[in-house]
């Protein structure tokens, strides 16, 4: 007791038990209320309150949190107010975090006097790569001097015990034991994930299995005792500040609440009394005894508490909802790259194969940009990437700013949301499109999400290289295209290059768009080594050079005598299909109009629905097979609005549908689009 009399003052005590009697007040007023507040699902912070605020009540305007969705008496401690907290229960047009789009407690918060938050999701664990992302932002700003302030920001990633078993939070483990980055894992382990009790779905202690990624110093504490907390807490983080490395707070705490306003606690709960016996509330009230308060102070925050909550709850019913059209806000953070702009060809430039050109826009983007920094499987200094399109920039940057990572995609995608963030520009690569399924909850939950569920707020400015398509018989774990996928993911922008000047034209536009873009880049494109891609080698652009996302090209005209007499044809396609079209073209001489896409999303709608009228007759080419595919849904968006021009249906040439690219040479080459393929089908449209 002396020691935590020396450590804080009673006042730290009140305004705590203030916390927790709003926290209390909230809990039971949706209760009370329960067919209004349970329109929209909820969780409360009943029985985790005090170790909730004693991290609230120590963090600073320059520190970041990613609390989970439990977590409001935290959100309280920070400075949130209950009504705040309130417009976002009853998703409220004016809720400060996502303006009604997200449940409850799941905040995203910018604001110069308080922790910052960027979008929390509700995948369970989710947050941990994001988040732990901050951290590694954080110290690369830090080893780099780009720092803007001198007060050693730290981050806190909040979790319940369920989330332990999480894969993804494992690989946030994995990396911030290995690196050392300044991040306070906070887990709040009240034994239950739903109706799963911890002896149901746990094979062993959580400190136990964090310890066994050493590099992790693991506390435990009773996460229901404020002053225990308080102290540790405070602890903590000092040493956090000195020394930047990262920690687990494994805290246990009683659930006093439901589950979720969906799932309640009387339908399995069998331990009700237990829980409640280790209630943090009069646990707190004892310890303001012993520090001197009188028990009519208690009483008088009890009762302020209850009269504010009730107040600021009137008011939120009283609130507006969204507009319908605020619907369509935030899918994106505007960009100002709308023209072309910079050198295509400059005088004297050398023709320039595709790898060399997005190693050499990396190159200037990093020569140009200090938080720019490029990592992923295999990039570092040893190989320079399995394909050699990052060769030498280890090299020339250092260690710190293009480094492997360990085989991770979910965190190499990830991570790239807490990067940017800090401010931080990365740029990560998967090393095949094969491989970025382990990644795509990462890029669907949070990259996608993050501008659109914040508000604009938090827009994640990332360049996801891809590796992509068939080439010199890769199998099935290696050739695969996956744009149609990727094109589902509303909030990303996908650029997709057919020759080496589009490359840095795109790469660059990528860099300064400030949303999050996939860049899928060809295999077989990258050296021209195919017959009949020759013509992808280019002269290098000049370094100013940029292509906007979503701006077409045509790459081959009809001759307007052929168009005039109803004798031409326009293909539709981007990547290797371009290949394949110019190469069928040569037998349609001057019948054949080519639209390179350039960009999967956003399309040139205009320069596609324009071509498309002027010939009447159109082929989509894609290297994916063409059941259900990006292809047959462009296909059926032109079908739907150039319908009254069109002679012919739209045709559509893709890969075969079958489950994967076989290994064989043979089987390769008969499952892939080809020149006679397109051929066939361009003749085909001409004599309909």
């Amino acid at each position: 007791m002396a020691q935590r009399k020396k450590t804080f003052s009673p006042k730290v005590l009140q305004r705590a038990y203030e916390f927790m009697c709003t926290a209390k007040a909230m809990t039971e007023i949706y209760e009370e209320n329960k067919d209004v507040t349970a329109k929209y699902v909820h969780a409360t912070s009943r029985g985790h309150e005090a170790i909730q605020i004693a991290v609230g009540m120590q963090l600073e305007a320059q520190d970041w949190v990613a609390p989970y969705y439990r977590d409001d008496a935290m959100l309280l401690s920070i400075g949130m107010t209950p009504y705040e907290l309130m417009l976002q229960l009853l998703s409220k047009k004016e809720d400060p975090f996502s303006g009604g789009r997200s449940y409850y407690s799941h905040p995203s918060l910018r604001r110069d006097d308080m922790p910052k938050i960027p979008h929390q999701s509700s995948a369970t664990g989710m947050q941990a790569i994001p988040t732990t992302g901050l951290a590694m932002g954080i110290q690369y700003l830090e080893k780099q001097r780009l720092s803007k302030n001198n007060e050693n920001p730290i981050v806190v990633c909040s979790m319940g015990d369920g989330s332990i078993t999480e894969g993804e939070v494992s690989e946030a483990f994995h990396m911030a034991a290995l690196k050392q980055f300044p991040i306070m894992y906070l887990i709040q382990d009240n034994g239950w994930d739903i109706s799963a009790s911890s002896e149901e779905i746990r094979s062993n202690d959580i400190v136990d299995y964090v310890r066994g990624y050493g590099g992790i110093e693991v506390l435990e504490i009773a996460g229901n005792n404020f002053s225990q907390s308080y102290i540790t807490i405070q602890k903590t983080i000092t040493i956090m500040r000195k020394e930047r490395r990262p920690f687990l707070v494994h805290a246990n705490v009683p659930l006093l609440n439901h589950h979720t306003s969906g799932v309640r606690m009387e339908w399995y709960r069998d331990d009700l009394k237990d829980h409640q016996k280790k209630d943090p509330l009069p646990i707190l009230k004892s310890q303001l005894e012993e520090a001197g308060i009188k028990p009519a102070e208690t009483k008088k925050t009890e009762k302020a508490a209850i009269k504010s909550v009730e107040a600021d709850f009137e008011k939120a019913l009283a609130a507006a909802d969204p507009e319908p059209e605020e619907l369509f806000e935030n899918e994106f953070h505007p960009t100002d790259i709308a023209e072309e702009r910079g050198e295509r060809s400059p005088e004297n430039a050398s023709p320039a194969i595709m790898v060399d050109t997005a190693l050499m826009a990396i190159k200037e983007l990093m020569q140009d940009h200090p938080e720019c920094l490029l990592y992923g499987q295999d990039v570092g200094k040893r190989l320079g990437g399995v394909f050699r399109e990052a060769a030498t920039l280890a090299d020339t940057f250092g260690d710190n700013r293009v480094f492997n990572t360990p085989i991770q995609e979910a965190f190499i995608i990830g991570s790239t949301v807490g990067m940017s963030a800090v401010g931080c520009k990365p740029i990560v690569e998967v090393q095949f499109a094969d491989y970025i399924w382990p990644g795509l909850n990462q890029l669907f939950t949070e990259v996608s999400r993050s501008c659109y569920l914040s508000r604009g707020k938090w827009p994640v400015n990332c360049i996801i290289r891809v590796p992509i398509g068939a080439y010199g018989s890769g199998g099935p774990y290696h050739s695969s295209s996956v744009e149609s996928v990727l094109a589902n993911i509303r909030g990303i922008k996908i650029a997709y290059p057919s020759n080496s000047a589009d490359m840095k034209g795109l790469m660059k536009a990528a860099y300064h768009d400030p949303n999050p873009v996939i860049m899928l880049e060809h295999k077989g494109l990258y050296w021209s080594k195919i017959k009949g891609t020759e013509s992808a080698i280019c002269p290098e652009p000049h370094r100013d050079y940029i292509i906007p996302l979503g701006k077409g090209n045509i790459v081959l005209e009809a001759k307007i005598s052929q168009v005039e007499s109803g004798n031409s044809i326009c293909i539709i396609t981007y990547g290797m299909g371009v290949y394949w079209a110019k190469s069928a073209a040569e037998r349609f001489p001057d019948q054949v109009e080519i639209i390179d896409l350039r960009t999967i999303y956003p399309l040139d709608k205009e320069l596609i629905f324009e071509t498309v009228n002027k010939h009447s007759r159109c082929v989509v080419v894609s290297e994916e097979p063409k059941e259900n595919s990006f292809a047959q849904a462009l296909a059926g968006r032109i079908q739907e609005n150039c319908f009254s021009n069109l002679d012919a249906p739209v045709s559509v040439i893709g890969a075969e549908n079958v489950p994967a690219i076989p290994l064989n040479s043979i089987l390769e080459e008969r499952y892939l689009p080809n020149t006679e393929k397109v051929s066939k089908t361009i003749n085909d449209l001409l004599s309909f």
